[in-house]
């Protein structure tokens, strides 16, 4: 498992506990981590000099 696949699993549980932990719906959480993480690294990686 890479370090990426990690930081989403981490992610997705602690958005899954934030829901109250509802049954069968990990799917959505994990989806919901990539998403917010692939926003961030966009983020990050659109920041220059002029925008930091």
């Amino acid at each position: 498992m890479s370090a990426y696949e990690d930081d989403i699993r981490r992610r997705a549980y602690k958005l899954w506990e934030e829901a109250g932990r509802p049954e069968a719906r990990m799917d959505e959480f994990w989806h919901e981590a990539e998403r917010q993480l692939k926003e961030e690294q966009v983020k990050h990686e659109l920041k220059t000099p002029d925008t930091l």
